[in-house]
């Protein structure tokens, strides 16, 4: 059967490869420490599961509007206005099958056969599949350990060339936990602004910040921004909703629209059942999240140390989200265990894995091969584990 030259070129998602192939070691009854999936170890807060249950009991299980009821548009808008200080009308809110079918919508809308789309490496791994099943061109931007992981307006402008429709923009960062101060923002968004570019600015780790760091939303920065950005956020990984598949995003009029037009005919509705729980989580009791980023803070300190004290590592301290992406590339080259040597993150990640029962990342699924991400979304006595593995396997 004849597949399609734009479904030919997506490659499969690391992530999920990686943690498949750690659950089914798992099955085989073999312990291996998970340190690839990208969601929180916490179960999700009692009162939102209280209002799905609730919406199966009044028999809430029928069509919705395409972009989400509006009521819960509305909340999404009451939640833009109090945290980012942006104000948006319902009609401006999509309301998708996660963030990750957010970012998907905007950019088949944005983008047409030939354009080119701006991103940094490291990068989610979806961006660029994104922009290929488009037709588009993904054009990557380095900015690796030495800059802490955060490119710089001046690399910005000089990736811009005359098809240049659209850059991605992600703090904090999957998968290095950077975060973008509100003067490195400022410094790209003024060059994007200077040639009309539109912008999408994945929020999704907002409230996961460390050390008194305070979220910096990027159409709040400038009137004028509101009008060029497709702001996208969700509650996978804030409340801890990951399996709900509730994304969301707000922007112009028309894109919205238009967005709305093409998930009409994909998906329909996000659940029903889930925008209930998401109007339970935008609108109930907050401190479930504080309580878990304590907890992914300590582990956080822990595990950049412990990385640090292996030679051949450097990680460096994320500033928000629950990665770390450590800079593996001493370890390459060197006998490890068995008489093996390891020459790419790829080779690495799969050592750990046949060898110490650590499943990680490869740094080259996001665009640098010389590192490697970590989860520190598991326990603080698995990530222990983990690095314990780790450190023997490549003494």
């Amino acid at each position: 059967m004849k597949i399609s030259k734009y479904v030919q070129q997506i490659a499969p998602s690391a992530t999920l490869a990686i943690t498949a192939k750690a659950n089914q070691l798992k099955a085989q009854g073999i312990d291996v420490v998970g340190f690839g999936a990208g969601e929180p170890d916490f179960d999700t807060p009692d009162n939102i599961k209280d209002a799905a249950k609730r919406a199966l009991d009044e028999g809430f299980t029928k069509y919705t509007p395409t972009s989400g009821t509006p009521e819960l548009r509305q909340a999404i808008c009451d939640k833009f206005k109090t945290d980012n200080g942006v104000e948006y009308a319902p009609d401006q809110i999509l309301v998708s099958c996660g963030a990750k079918h957010s970012i998907y919508n905007a950019v088949q809308t944005l983008v047409d056969p030939g354009d080119e789309v701006i991103f940094q490496a490291p990068y989610w791994v979806s961006y660029p599949e994104f922009v290929k099943a488009a037709g588009g061109t993904p054009v990557v931007v380095k900015a690796g350990v030495d800059q802490e992981y955060r490119m710089t307006a001046d690399q910005v402008r000089a990736a811009i060339t005359d098809r240049t429709v659209l850059c991605i923009l992600n703090s904090p960062s999957n998968p290095t936990g950077a975060v973008y101060s509100r003067e490195e923002l400022l410094a790209i968004m003024e060059v994007l602004a200077e040639r009309n570019i539109a912008v999408i600015s994945d929020e999704i780790y907002e409230k996961i910040l460390y050390d008194g760091r305070q979220h910096v939303c990027v159409p709040a920065l400038k009137p004028e921004y509101k009008d060029m950005t497709i702001l996208v956020n969700g509650v996978s990984k804030t409340y801890a909703m990951t399996g709900w598949r509730i994304g969301y995003l707000a922007g112009p009029k028309n894109a919205v629209a238009a967005m709305g037009r093409l998930q009409d005919h994909s998906t329909s509705n996000p659940t029903s059942i889930s925008q209930k729980a998401t109007l339970a989580a935008l609108r109930g009791d907050q401190s479930s999240v504080a309580k878990m980023v304590a907890a992914f803070d300590e582990r956080r300190k822990w595990l950049v140390k412990a990385l640090n004290d292996i030679p051949g590592v450097r990680c460096p301290m994320p500033a928000g989200a629950f990665y770390v992406f450590p800079d593996v590339s001493g370890l390459y080259g060197k006998q490890l265990r068995g008489g093996k040597t390891a020459n790419s993150s790829f080779d690495l990640s799969d050592y750990l894995l046949e060898n110490a029962r650590v499943a990680v990342v490869p740094g080259g699924a996001f665009g640098d091969d010389r590192c490697v991400r970590l989860s520190y979304a598991t326990s603080l006595e698995a990530i222990k584990k983990g690095v314990e593995r780790i450190a023997e396997a490549v003494a």
